[in-house]
């Protein structure tokens, strides 16, 4: 990471720390949002190496694969490709990532923007580490592998056996959802609230169906990557309201995990009664 990255975090959460000057329905902590956001940017970096590492298919299992074998539901998407519907599907998965700048047409939440965005990049973190750690460890081709069509080396390649889960509509999913969820804590009332929230469901949906259209994913896979942004994207902010102090996040080490020398970082959780 950038070290103007981890500048800009501290000064993020600083800033809430000390200068909230409206009213806001969330609570952020310096050192423990802070422990959050470091680890699970470092399950990224590990979910990113461990996906580096990931092994080509071999031709004798690129022989073996059969669409037959795929589940009734994802049949439909097997041989899919098209690289206009990829290119397509990036619109609105970069644009997503803007979709908490709208906060800032609200007078509280521009007040708060430090809080929101120390939130968001939570939000991001945490759905890119569950990702990352997923695709660099289920092997699973994606439908454009068995289109034989395409070059053997294309079918090959070890990108193309990264099916599950999709990536692309979890981090989308992750970002209307926080931007929704926000909108609604900071606007309960609002006549807005229930349009907000269907366009949060809409612009992944959307990118799902150019994921799959392109090839990229099957539909379960779109399924469940939309379940986790979502989640990631309710959750986090729902972690943070004021009244839900008993809920507790901290990072965890585990060192020699199950005498392999290997240590591991996480995000732990702990709820008081």
């Amino acid at each position: 990471m950038n070290k103007y990255f981890y500048f800009l975090l501290i000064g993020l959460i600083s800033f809430n720390v000390s200068a909230q000057e409206k009213k806001s329905p969330y609570q952020t902590d310096f050192w423990k949002d802070g422990a959050w956001i470091a680890g699970s940017v470092g399950l990224n970096v590990l979910g990113v190496i461990t996906i580096q590492n990931k092994p080509d298919l071999t031709e004798t299992e690129l022989t073996n694969l059969n669409g037959d074998d795929i589940w009734g539901i994802n049949r439909g998407a097997v041989g899919n490709y098209s690289e206009e519907a990829d290119e397509l599907s990036y619109i609105p998965f970069y644009a997503s990532f803007a979709t908490p700048l709208l906060m800032l047409l609200g007078e509280d939440e521009r007040s708060n923007f430090g809080q929101i965005s120390v939130m968001f990049i939570e939000t991001m973190a945490t759905t890119g580490a569950f990702f990352t750690i997923t695709a660099g460890n289920v092997q699973k081709s994606r439908p454009l592998v068995y289109n034989e069509n395409l070059s053997t080396e294309d079918r090959l390649d070890s990108d193309a056996q990264r099916s599950f889960f999709a990536g692309h509509t979890a981090a989308t999913a992750a970002a209307t959802f926080f931007t929704a969820k926000v909108f609604h804590d900071f606007n309960p009332d609002s006549p807005a609230v229930p349009f907000v929230w269907a366009g949060a469901v809409a612009v992944p949906a959307y990118v799902g169906y150019l994921r799959t259209k392109a090839g990229k994913h099957f539909f379960t896979d779109n399924l469940i990557g939309f379940g986790i942004g979502a989640a990631c994207g309710i959750l986090v902010p729902e972690i943070h309201k004021i009244g839900n102090e008993k809920l507790d996040i901290y990072p965890t080490v585990n060192t020699n995990v199950m005498g392999t020398g290997i240590d591991t970082k996480g995000i732990g959780f702990n709820y008081s009664f």
